[in-house]
């Protein structure tokens, strides 16, 4: 475990939701709860974070176990990204894997690979556009 600059407070856990971008939540009412402040952050997997910071969001510091559950389980950064955020301001890099703007549709593979005899690493390399040409040739002339 990394070694800690000083003890987290509440205040550096709304700074840290507050600097990231996270959206404060209120309760059905509409209104703000009176016990915490909870703030919600959607992942770009669609994953929504939840934390919750007790009243009052003073200089009152955290547990160490307490504050590796929050870092772990609500905030999902590590030590080191929490304190690059309050510190630097360094967002953490919360980058979904990289989905290629044009894949094939599997469709497309699946006809090229088992109707028309291409192996899957030859359609896999082709472009989308070049897939589809493929297609139209398979249907139209067999080949």
């Amino acid at each position: 475990m990394s070694e800690q600059r000083r003890p987290v407070t509440r205040t550096d856990h709304q700074n840290f939701c507050l600097i990231e971008g996270w959206t404060e939540r209120k309760r059905a009412t509409g209104k703000r709860g009176t016990h915490h402040v909870n703030y919600e952050f959607a992942l770009p997997d669609g994953l929504i974070l939840y934390t919750r910071i007790s009243h009052p969001v003073d200089r009152t510091d955290y547990g160490p176990s307490i504050w590796s559950h929050i870092l772990r389980d609500q905030l999902a950064v590590t030590a080191e990204e929490f304190w690059a955020c309050l510190e630097d301001k360094v967002v953490p890099d919360r980058q979904g894997p990289q989905v290629p703007a044009e894949t094939i549709p599997a469709g497309v593979v699946r006809t090229l690979v088992t109707e028309a005899h291409i192996p899957e690493v030859e359609v896999l390399a082709m472009t989308k556009a070049e897939a589809v040409e493929r297609l139209a040739l398979f249907y139209t002339t067999g080949q």
